[in-house]
């Protein structure tokens, strides 16, 4: 159940922000996942959506948006998008494209990130 976790500490965060801004409801949350991050989107998304009720993130939009796995090769010198093999979801093979070397250092691929979120406040008119 790490989406779980995942999931209390992404609302928890956009809660916290969006409380701090005033809002009286949360719209819309946009996520990034790296590819490298172990967690089922799938899950994720269902989980935040059970986690918002009774929250102002109650019937928030939630997009998810999945980060390639960036790459630096140590045996050519490739920097780019890397071939992954994520058929053993805990324990993906990452390939360089270029030379298909394992020798490589990731340089992006593995967070998760809280990328956006839409607000809603009440109307600075009404008080």
């Amino acid at each position: 159940m790490h989406e779980l976790s995942m999931a209390q500490g992404i609302l928890n965060a956009v809660l916290d922000t969006a409380e701090a801004n005033d809002a009286i409801r949360v719209t819309d949350m946009i996520i990034e996942i790296g590819k490298l991050a172990m967690l089922n989107p799938e899950q994720l998304k269902f989980m935040l959506g059970v986690l918002c009720k009774d929250t102002i993130a109650e019937d928030v939009n939630i997009v998810i948006e999945d980060i390639d796995v960036e790459i630096k090769c140590h045996n050519c010198d490739f920097e780019g998008i890397a071939n992954v093999d994520d058929s053993d979801h805990y324990a993906p093979m990452i390939l360089c494209p270029k030379c298909e070397s394992h020798r490589v250092e990731v340089l992006n691929g593995r967070d998760v990130t809280v990328k956006n979120i839409s607000i809603e406040r009440e109307d600075d008119d009404e008080n």
